[in-house]
């Protein structure tokens, strides 16, 4: 089974967010200019026999980008193929505990993500802190990037160090750091390796551009620490695929890698 750990099935307004400029002169694209079929989605999970996808909202300080109405929606269409993930407004934090009480137990979501540089806040922010103690009481895991960011608002806020605080506050959360930590990799391979619950995703990257440490920590003692991700649609998975054989994995190491870690962090 291969699972990937972050992906999005964009709304237009969330393709055309000028926020996102910078990625389509790195891709060389051009935003939509109609709403995209979640046939495509399922389409190119299809092509790199992606089995499951965690398909995320995107909540941006005062506007859905993606809501997770609209996720909802993205799922109940393909049950058997897509899991959702919430997002909230860290601003409203009575608002955001509610509405991840809501994501969990009404819309059967399996995580939910916040993006510090959306607000342009670490992880330790305060405001933060109440949607920790909701996810720990919701037993679901929260999900954030680490590493600099690609639109163009600063990457400070992506250290991966600042989880190292979180984890020590919150020894319970579930922490999925997405993107890798570029290029503050090894500070993210510490921080997962000192605490139990903290794990990290490749998405935004391909297999092609893992940077080494990271790689030896997948064939080593981080075997049971990453999970296979796109960031779909910026990297369509078959793509994220290319070059899979270059990690040099053993059959163990590459079957966590790809879908048994994420199977046992989400709970699938």
């Amino acid at each position: 089974m291969i699972i990937d750990a972050w992906a999005q099935h964009p709304t237009l307004r969330h393709a055309q967010d000028p926020i996102f400029a910078s990625l389509h002169r790195w891709n060389k694209t051009e935003p939509p200019k109609e709403e995209i079929p979640l046939s495509l989605t399922i389409a190119a999970m299809d092509a790199a026999k992606i089995e499951k996808s965690l398909i995320s909202a995107w909540q941006a300080p005062g506007r859905d980008m993606i809501s997770n109405d609209e996720v909802a929606s993205f799922v109940k269409k393909y049950p058997d193929r897509l899991i959702g993930v919430g997002s909230v407004d860290i601003s409203k934090p009575m608002q955001a505990v509610r509405e991840i009480k809501r994501c969990v137990e009404d819309l059967g979501f399996k995580a939910i993500r916040v993006l510090p540089w959306l607000s342009e806040a670490p992880p330790t922010d305060r405001r933060f802190y109440p949607i920790y103690v909701a996810c720990c009481e919701m037993g679901v895991p929260f999900c954030t990037q680490i590493g600099h960011t690609g639109p163009l608002m600063s990457s400070e806020v992506g250290r991966p160090i600042y989880l190292d605080q979180v984890a020590l506050d919150f020894p319970e959360l579930v922490i999925v750091g997405g993107h890798i930590g570029y290029p503050w990799t090894q500070e993210a391979i510490a921080v997962a390796t000192k605490h139990e619950n903290v794990f990290i995703d490749t998405s935004a990257y391909t297999a092609k551009r893992y940077p080494e440490e990271l790689i030896a920590f997948m064939r080593g003692h981080g075997a049971k620490k990453v999970l296979f991700g796109t960031n779909y649609p910026m990297i369509f998975p078959q793509k994220a695929l290319e070059h899979l054989d270059r990690l040099a994995l053993s059959d163990e190491a590459k079957e966590l890698f790809l879908g048994g870690n994420a199977k046992r962090v989400f709970k699938i």
